[in-house]
């Protein structure tokens, strides 16, 4: 059946989220104003990430902003797998259920070659690996949940992207581009499995992909740097190409929260080949719903971050 979704959907058309939990990764750019809108919308906002100083900020401009928000922030560093099970173990002592889990957080194309805490290539380790052992962490809470929904943030860069099992974090030939788009493939993937195996043993979650186009935020600078040939590209013709990081929220606050968002689906902004947009049904690259390579994927990431679900 054909997705009945309103062509110009914006974050006006939240409905209320009131007695609904979420869970964000990043406290900057499509994550904050995630945050933003989520709050806006009623719901309990747990803003997750490695910076306490600049989660506090966040916090403080959405409480400026919505004085009465249900909004705080937690330390998560999706680089290290003791802070992620650190989250959970709270996570799950603080509380009984979880309703939405947003993964967000991004590091895109540091020139050199950079390891997480365990020896994982950065952006493989914090865009894919991190985020898979936190889904798990949470993944009791979430069952828990009132129609739980895991949002996994993808690119437009899944596109070129492939999964090489040989060198997954790229010990042996490091280029930036082609592991970020090795790890925003593989978040994709992750998407498209989580709902094949909840299907499978029940859990009722709907996972959904979502990207959010070509956005202003800090994701290049803090990256490739501010002086590199995508970090000019940005200056120099941002406010023609680039769309208001509010607006590449979209995608994901459609996936969260629109009634008629569905499992199992990716979506991303509508006009200029995905630049930009209203939130609509992406196109994806046909190995993202490879469901052998998708399988592998799962097991070696588990054995990788030693989690199950379960």
């Amino acid at each position: 059946m054909a997705e009945n979704r309103k062509s110009n959907w914006t974050s006006a058309d939240i409905p209320s989220q009131k007695g609904r939990s979420v869970v964000i990764t990043g406290t900057g750019g499509i994550g904050y104003e995630t945050a933003l809108e989520m709050t806006r919308a009623g719901a309990e906002v747990i803003m997750a990430g490695r910076n306490r100083d600049k989660g506090d900020e966040a916090i403080k401009k959405i409480k400026q902003l919505i004085p009465a928000g249900n909004i705080h922030f937690e330390k998560l560093d999706l680089a290290d797998l003791a802070s992620i099970e650190a989250f959970g173990e709270r996570m799950r002592e603080q509380r009984k259920s979880l309703d939405i889990l947003i993964n967000n957080a991004a590091v895109m194309n540091p020139p050199l070659r950079k390891i997480t805490i365990d020896g994982f290539e950065l952006q493989m380790g914090t865009n894919f690996l991190g985020h898979f052992a936190l889904t798990a962490q949470l993944l009791p809470l979430l069952q828990k949940g009132n129609k739980p929904r895991v949002v996994t943030l993808s690119s437009l860069a899944h596109l070129q992207g492939a999964v090489n099992f040989d060198d997954l974090q790229a010990e042996h030939n490091y280029k930036p581009m082609v592991s970020y788009s090795q790890s925003k493939l593989a978040c994709l993937m992750f998407a498209f499995e989580l709902q094949r195996r909840s299907d499978a043993a029940g859990w009722g979650i709907s996972s959904m992909g979502a990207h959010p186009g070509i956005s202003r935020t800090e994701l290049i600078p803090n990256g490739a740097g501010k002086n590199s040939p995508a970090g000019i590209v940005r200056r120099l013709f941002g406010p023609i190409l680039f769309q208001p990081a509010a607006h590449g929220a979209w995608p994901s606050l459609y996936a969260a929260t629109a009634e008629e968002a569905k499992g199992g689906t990716y979506y991303g902004p509508s006009r200029m080949n995905e630049m930009r947009g209203y939130p609509t049904i992406a196109k994806n690259a046909p190995l993202a719903k490879d469901t052998e390579v998708a399988s592998k994927l799962w097991e070696v990431s588990e054995k990788l971050t030693k989690v199950r679900f379960v």
